[in-house]
């Protein structure tokens, strides 16, 4: 578990203070995938190197599996360190050394026996599929290769935290699926907690339990990707998921929509049921199918429906109370001409 508890990160320029993180807990849970997700600048990048102490935190406390990181003197730090991985986006691999040699190197530092490192990293290199490649030097790599390199590297020394910092912003759609998919299986099988920060919520989408979003060096809003793709509070989550689920109806069809027009989200199960085909037999109510469809976010479903209305006042409200007493969240975007 990782427990950040009032964190805060200043730095010192030339133009004055800048407050990169202001005030921020957050609780991780043991085995999950976290998204952090925000803008540049927002001081996502920030906060997550100061989990690992590569930035110190200027107050505030980060506790990783039950441990102080705050309080440990140097030689403490550096053990706790070496359960914590970090992949970065440019991968920063040594350009000098070879696949195999790169991923042996943090081996290396931590002292592990000449004969025990072989056998780990070879283990280490079938794991993200690149065993037949372990002689040959990075330039050689594609991107998505390198990547994968940087993750067998970060899982050399066991942790039981992996940090991901933009790990998969340099890469093309494909291989970033690709990517996503190896530490999907890489927390599932070794339970390792992984803390992602991204500004793509197709990520967010595919891969994390839980999320924050972060604004001006705060956490804004927090929960469950779900929720927050169900119900979005803040408008800066509002901004994020439009970008993957977007519903805006052009104007030209609002103005000629002569009754309501309503957003209708199912959750979960209720997501496979019939309620709205149920609601146009039971009342007097026609429906305009304008938009919909329906995501599948950690396996359950999530459906979203905008359709115009038609029919008496009352037979319409009938049918959205109708509706809503089946759990279904219902919001009236436009109330016709």
């Amino acid at each position: 578990m990782i427990e950040i508890r009032n964190l805060s990160k200043v730095y010192d320029t030339k133009s004055g203070t800048v407050s990169a993180v202001d005030s921020v807990s957050l609780t991780i849970q043991e085995g999950e995938i976290f998204g952090i997700v925000g803008y540049s600048g927002a001081g996502k990048s920030s906060l997550l190197r100061c989990i690992n102490l590569l930035e110190k935190p200027t107050s505030g406390r980060i506790t990783v599996d039950g441990k102080d990181l705050t309080c440990l003197k140097s030689e403490d730090l550096r053990q706790a360190r070496l359960k914590i991985g970090m992949i970065f986006q440019h991968f920063y691999l040594i350009s000098q050394k070879t696949v195999f040699e790169n991923v042996a190197f943090s081996l290396k530092a931590a002292k592990v026996p000449t004969a025990k490192i072989k056998e780990r990293v070879e283990k280490l290199l079938e794991l993200v599929g690149l065993a037949e490649k372990r002689d040959v030097y990075p330039a050689q790599l594609s991107g998505g290769q390198k990547q994968r390199v940087a993750i067998a590297r970060a899982l050399a020394n066991n942790p039981t935290v992996l940090l991901c910092d933009e790990a998969t912003s340099a890469l093309d759609p494909t291989t970033t699926k690709s990517i996503l998919s190896l530490l999907k299986r890489i927390n599932k099988e070794f339970n390792i907690t992984i803390v992602l920060i991204t500004h793509e919520m197709n990520v967010v989408k595919e891969i994390c339990n839980r999320m924050a979003i972060m604004q001006d060096g705060r956490v804004i809003e927090e929960g469950s990707v779900y929720d927050l793709f169900a119900s979005p509070q803040a408008v800066l989550t509002q901004e994020f998921i439009a970008s993957v689920v977007s519903f805006e109806i052009p104007e030209v069809i609002l103005k000629s929509c002569k009754g309501p027009l309503v957003k209708i989200t199912f959750k979960g199960d209720v997501a496979g049921e019939g309620i709205i085909s149920d609601t146009l037999q039971k009342f007097n109510v026609k429906g305009n199918f304008l938009h919909g469809s329906i995501e599948y976010i950690q396996e359950l479903p999530l459906g979203i429906f905008i359709m115009e209305l038609k029919g008496q006042k009352e037979e319409i409200a009938r049918a959205l109370q109708y509706i809503e007493s089946r759990e279904v969240k219902v919001e009236v975007l436009h109330n016709g001409l």
